[in-house]
């Protein structure tokens, strides 16, 4: 497939290396990745579509994909998958403490930025490391973590492309530091890492825009030192933001989007962090009707 299905937005204009801006060389790594995956009985076709491999294969190698290393990664994400119950994690898993776990860290979608992203939102200010684990474990957080990238992969993001009319591939987040000190930084440094190699291994070329807002003088000064190492691609999706962030997030952000908290509009009935709303909700919602 050389262009994304059902695009009805005529302003969409794929990035490079997505479906519809592909090199010659691009849409040959894929066809052969596909074809091996295939030939080695790893391919899927209800999870693999063509944009599901193009993540692989740019996560790797972004300018000339790797198609070796890029199936090496998926041989090892699917292994993954077995060993975590992952395909059927929706079905299996309830995070029954949701509400009391959203008092001491809440972490939470809600609605869509103006690409139609959506939005994952992060408040470490508001960590509590004592309150939170006797109400949940890390273990739990992280079967949490696994079943909202399954729900984002099965139900978000296919809301999201209809809603728009474009693909959406990627999510928008935003990080809260507000009152946050080193030692909150230093509670969630192993859970921090779990996900993070979780999301890089697993889900890899999911992140759209990052925003870090309230964030500290010494945090900014770390991320200008550390910035000119890292990939540009991946800079360029992130955001070190202060006190005054508004601004610029709503540049991204429609206001009515973004819960007042956060100096937007938005107050969902029960509270935005707990409302999951966004296109995905209807969608959802009309898909468990249906199948009762």
């Amino acid at each position: 497939m050389s262009a994304p299905p059902n695009v009805t937005d005529p302003n969409y204009k794929p990035l490079p290396g997505r479906l519809g801006n592909l090199t010659s060389e691009q849409k040959h790594a894929l066809a052969t990745f596909k074809q091996e995956l295939i030939s080695e009985g790893i391919f899927v076709p209800e999870r693999m579509d063509d944009a599901f491999l193009l993540r692989r294969e740019h996560h790797q190698l972004p300018r000339k994909f790797d198609v070796a290393k890029a199936k090496e990664m998926l041989k090892a994400a699917e292994e993954w998958r077995k060993t975590e119950g992952v395909d059927d994690i929706l079905d299996t898993f309830v995070f029954t403490e949701k509400v009391d776990v959203d008092k001491y860290y809440p972490q939470y979608y809600h609605k869509t930025d103006k690409d139609g992203r959506p939005i994952y939102i992060e408040i470490l200010g508001k960590l509590d490391i004592d309150a939170l684990y006797q109400k949940t474990t890390q273990d739990r957080q992280i079967k949490r973590l696994i079943s909202e990238y399954e729900r984002s992969s099965k139900h978000r993001f296919p809301a999201c492309s209809e809603a728009f009319g474009h693909p959406v591939e990627t999510s928008c987040t935003i990080l809260d530091l507000n009152n946050v000190s080193i030692s909150k930084f230093y509670y969630v440094k192993d859970y921090v890492s779990r996900a993070s190699s979780i999301s890089s291994n697993n889900y890899p070329e999911t992140m759209g825009k990052f925003y870090i807002i309230n964030a500290p003088w010494a945090f900014s000064a770390v991320w200008s030192a550390v910035k000119p190492w890292l990939d540009p691609v991946t800079v360029a999706k992130i955001n070190i933001l202060g006190t005054s962030y508004q601004g610029e997030l709503f540049k991204q952000i429609p206001p009515e989007n973004l819960p007042t908290q956060l100096g937007g509009t938005c107050q969902c009935p029960g509270g935005c962090s707990l409302s999951d709303a966004g296109p995905w909700k209807t969608a959802e919602e009309a898909t468990t009707t249906a199948a009762q």
